[in-house]
């Protein structure tokens, strides 16, 4: 099922699915083992640096073998690229979806930018994800706002013919200084207005209840990032600290098992949703 019929399905039955970055065979397996044990889909992200350091074809296979690995239905995601030529070489790479994000252009040219890429994607049947407004990134200020308009996503999603809109509606990437509060009357109004799979970035921090709502309101996606790598980072340490082994095998896989442990948690919240 390609993942775009995956999002009409899920506007059916008002559910969401959760998408994970991962950034080596521990994170990916981590995340992957997460949803077996719950019988859970996925999509599993990888960032620009991410292949970066990889490459396209490896992460597209660490992927691939990690998914029938484990018997989880799953979906390969390109996550923030802003470059044309990158996200060709990852549709190449057999990745599922991509994301254009050209969210800090003009709305004119984050329109013609975005729909460049939707008509690439089209030849390979992939999802293609664009973000509209401003959601903070790593570094950037949490206080300024810039939240999606619903006429200007109806717009946005007609012209450039993307299937999935990252929305901005009070989330920020990164940890949060204090807790969010998500404008789930605005998330409301746009899904009223497109009938394009929305996604919520900067899921990290956001409390349980906000994220379960803001899925009856019509979020299909909610990415996760900011927390794996924190875990896996922490228990690390934690580890080498208390042995002077050089086999890195025994130190990863408890921070492997913490992400298990962390994205068991948020599939509960969409299974509870």
């Amino acid at each position: 099922m390609r993942l775009q019929e995956k999002f009409s399905e899920l506007e059916q039955s008002g559910s969401a699915l959760l998408a994970t970055n991962f950034y080596n065979y521990e994170t990916v397996t981590g995340v992957v083992r997460a949803a077996a044990e719950m019988e859970m889909p996925l999509i599993l992200q990888a960032s620009p640096s991410t292949i970066a350091y990889l490459g396209a074809d490896v992460a597209a296979a660490l992927a691939r073998t990690t998914l029938n690995k484990f018997g989880v239905a799953g979906w390969l995601h390109l996550d923030h690229a802003e470059s044309y030529d990158l996200i060709k070489t990852c549709l190449d790479a057999g990745f599922d979806s991509v994301m254009i994000d050209a969210s800090e252009k003009s709305f004119d040219e984050n329109v013609a930018i975005s729909s460049r890429v939707a008509e690439l994607a089209k030849s390979y049947n992939a999802n293609v994800e664009a973000e509209l407004g401003y959601v903070a990134k790593l570094g950037q200020s949490h206080e300024k706002e810039g939240f999606t308009h619903p006429d200007e996503a109806q717009k946005f999603v007609e012209q450039t013919g993307v299937t999935a809109l990252a929305v901005a509606i009070g989330s920020a990437h990164g940890f949060y200084k204090k807790e969010p509060n998500l404008d789930l009357d605005r998330l409301e109004e746009i899904h009223r207005s497109t009938n394009a799979a929305l996604v919520l970035h900067g899921g990290s921090g956001i409390p349980d209840s906000q994220l379960k709502q803001g899925i009856q309101r019509g979020i299909r996606k909610i990415n996760v990032a900011t927390e794996i790598k924190n875990i896996f980072m922490e228990t690390l340490k934690s580890e080498i600290q208390k042995s002077d082994d050089i086999d890195l095998r025994k130190v990863f896989p408890p921070a492997t098992d913490e992400i298990t442990k962390l994205v068991k948690t948020k599939l509960q919240i969409i299974k509870g949703a």
